[in-house]
């Protein structure tokens, strides 16, 4: 296979910050009050305009989640938000790819550091690991992305909240179809239906979801299912019911070395084809809410279960995991991973509205407890005495190496309050976080011995903001905070001398500063521009890597400071675009040493590009129902462990286009598109395994490929 030249683009963010001063700086500002559609619940948790809230949030509607595309990753719905980098794997085995402000970078499988909620559910278990996959976004109705400061109201994690919601079901019931299909053997079908009877509303959606994958080893079936049911018993009160299934089986292509990547992006390590590598997950969950007004006080309560199945299987070498080839190995824990776990929590909360001082105050005081237990085992990846895949079998569930009942739970309790006067605002908070881990080793043997124990960790973490309104196209604001990251499981699992359960990890804690502005440039442009800084203490990174398991550390301190902006312009009826940019420098404070020697201080935090770039330019005739856009993104290198000595994944440029048709006939309402992402086929990688042990550091992203879709909606 030829390889193509990597994309090495001339971009230099000075020039754009210099521009976008200019156009802030140049009274171009209305004086006229503005309109403004974007409507929030978190942070303060009661409604507001996202200009008035002294915090960096974006909402992302449902046409932007549904612009013409599969509606399958997270990663294709939040490109465009500054602060947020999501990266699709191209290996639905280990989930996506999700950091805020640095914060997520290395997590190794699923999404941590960041706060994952889905209809007031969370989807961050308690040890602050969540799964971004189990998002439904075929009804999503809109996205909200805070960072910063005021997103530690919100407790264990660092990196800001990505919250989902639904729509309520009403009105004459609906149903919708849809299709999609492109390269690579990916197709996804969609059907659902919405509606009210009876005084119940109701949504419901079932899809599936399949792919050979880009790379060789890295296929995927998905099924997905949501329901959703609201009544409203009174004037004042809403009953809602929400359940969602996600099952998925997938190939595990991993990663690359950097002379595999030149060679062929497409491949896979032979480890990977010889041991099966692969990941099953069985997940169910469902919830039940109630809120209730009496004049400007809202009481609310919450309550959710679910259970998920998972097992992996991982490429760990028999001469790690062997015995009698090693007689340290005993405390080797296998290369299967299958546990069940269920979990449950309750959360409620009382809102108030006041006049005080000749402005509004409102309060609000709650709680959440949530709760998780594994009934988890390890097994050997292997069946056989020998220690090659020619005369043993691999790829199959052997021995078991490891049995245990993990738990984890949270009882956080939570006060905040914000005074809005004519020309300021003050808001701010407190949350006390109480997280508790419990290990029951069952597998002891001679060599291993019992590893049970616990761990708890006590954080109270303040918020203070302030918003001045320069004028009715103008607020500025300050905030700051503290926040903390507890160790999740997967990093507590395996211990410095190769045994399990390290719980001697400490939380990182940080603290947050954020400086901002919003303003309306004339009738049609919106800017949106903040700077930050973070101090991390006792930042989690990996110890040692070797034998297929990782152990982490507390290293010393970690700085993050960084620019974001964002533009909205509509230009005229049919023509608008966006432009969203963020600067990240994430460094190391203070030297530390690991099992290969010492991190420098100064060294940047792997897995965090410096620079992001996203532009979009988009073009509606509303009589015909067509709509084009053209979007690009750009990207700074990545170093992919702590020495910053290894190849960094090169920097790249890419472009996409999208066109669509939508047409109305009476009750039925159509819609078609096709899409063309990487128009110039650039060859990049486009995520890493942040310290793989085997170099394996690099994920390819595709080159030019194409998605067409059509779908189908009737009103009865």
């Amino acid at each position: 296979m030829q390889t193509r030249q990597s994309f090495q683009h001339p971009f230099r963010p000075g020039r754009l910050v210099v521009l976008l001063a200019a156009a802030f700086s140049g009274g171009a500002v209305a004086e006229t009050a503005v309109s403004l559609d974007a409507v929030v619940v978190t942070g303060s948790r009661v409604e507001h305009n996202t200009f008035d809230l002294p915090a960096a949030i974006d909402v992302v509607d449902a046409s932007r989640i549904g612009a013409d595309q599969a509606k399958v990753n997270a990663s294709e719905a939040l490109a465009s938000v500054p602060g947020i980098t999501v990266q699709n794997r191209q290996n639905y085995a280990q989930d996506l790819q999700i950091s805020s402000r640095g914060f997520g970078a290395r997590s190794a499988f699923g999404v941590r550091g960041i706060r994952l909620v889905s209809d007031g559910i969370p989807a961050s278990m308690p040890d602050g690991q969540g799964q971004a996959a189990t998002f439904n976004l075929d009804r999503a109705e809109r996205i909200e992305v805070m960072r910063g400061p005021l997103s530690a109201i919100y407790g264990n994690h660092a990196g800001g909240v990505i919250q989902m919601f639904t729509p309520d079901g009403k009105g004459a019931p609906t149903v919708e179809g849809s299709f999609a299909a492109g390269s690579y053997g990916t197709w996804k079908t969609d059907l659902s239906a919405q509606g009210e009877v009876g005084g119940v509303g109701y949504v419901i959606d079932a899809s599936r979801f399949a792919t050979d994958g880009y790379r060789d080893h890295s296929s995927a079936e998905r099924d997905q299912t949501m329901a959703k049911l609201t009544y409203r018993p009174s004037q004042d009160g809403k009953l809602t019911f929400i359940a969602n299934t996600f099952r998925q089986d997938a190939e595990d292509p991993q990663g690359l070395l950097w002379t595999e990547f030149q060679k062929n992006p497409r491949s896979v390590g032979a480890s990977a084809l010889q041991y099966n590598t692969r990941k099953s997950i069985d997940h169910a969950q469902g919830g039940v809410s109630y809120e209730h007004r009496f004049g400007d006080q809202t009481v609310q309560f919450a309550a959710y279960a679910g259970q998920r199945s998972t097992t992996q299987y991982q490429s760990i070498p028999i001469t790690s995991q062997s015995v009698s080839y090693r007689a340290s190995n005993v405390k080797q824990s296998g290369g299967v991973i299958d546990f069940d776990r269920d979990f449950a929590g309750l959360s409620g909360r009382w809102t108030g509205g006041f006049g005080v001082a000749g402005g509004r105050l409102t309060t609000t005081v709650g709680f959440d407890y949530e709760q998780a237990a594994d009934d988890r085992q390890g097994y050997e990846n292997y069946i056989g005495t020998t220690t090659s895949c020619t005369t043993s079998i691999c790829g199959v569930m052997g021995r078991l190496r490891r049995n245990e009942e993990d738990r984890v739970a949270t009882f956080d309790q939570y006060a905040q309050a914000e005074w809005q006067g004519d020309r300021w605002a003050f808001g701010g908070g407190v949350r006390h976080s109480h997280v508790a881990f419990k290990v029951q080793d069952r597998y002891i043997v001679t060599g291993n011995g019992d590893d049970s124990g616990s761990v708890s960790y006590d954080k109270t973490t303040p918020t203070l903001a302030a918003m001045y309104r320069v004028n009715d196209a103008l607020n500025v604001y300050a905030s700051v905070a503290r926040g903390f990251e507890a160790p999740t499981f997967n990093e507590m699992f395996y211990s410095s001398n190769g045994g399990s359960f390290n719980l001697s990890l400490k939380p990182a804690t940080s603290l947050h500063y954020e400086i901002g502005a919003k303003a309306m440039l004339g009738a049609g442009t919106r800017l949106d521009v903040a700077l930050f800084q973070i101090k991390t203490q006792d930042e989690l990174v990996v110890l040692s890597s070797s034998g297929g398991r990782t152990a982490y550390q507390n290293a010393g301190k970690t700085e993050r400071q960084g620019l974001e902006v964002a533009v909205d312009s509509r230009w005229t009826e049919q023509l608008s675009s966006r432009l969203a940019y963020t600067w990240l420098d994430a460094t190391y404070s203070e030297s530390f040493s690991n099992s290969n020697g010492t991190v420098t201080a100064g060294n940047r935090l792997p897995g965090v590009a410096a620079h992001n770039l996203f532009g979009e330019l988009a073009w509606r005739h509303q009589p015909t129902g067509f709509h084009a856009a053209i979007e690009g993104i750009v990207r700074d290198k990545v170093y992919v462990e702590d020495s910053n000595q290894s190849q960094a994944a090169p920097g790249y440029a890419i472009a996409n286009l999208r066109i669509g048709v939508d047409r109305k006939y009476g009750p039925l309402s159509l819609r078609s598109f096709v899409r063309l992402d990487n128009i110039f086929d650039r060859q990049y990688i486009g995520s890493v395994i942040v310290g793989d042990s085997n170099g394996r550091f690099y994920e390819s992203a595709p080159g030019r490929n194409w998605l067409a879709g059509v779908s189908a909606r009737y009103a009865f």
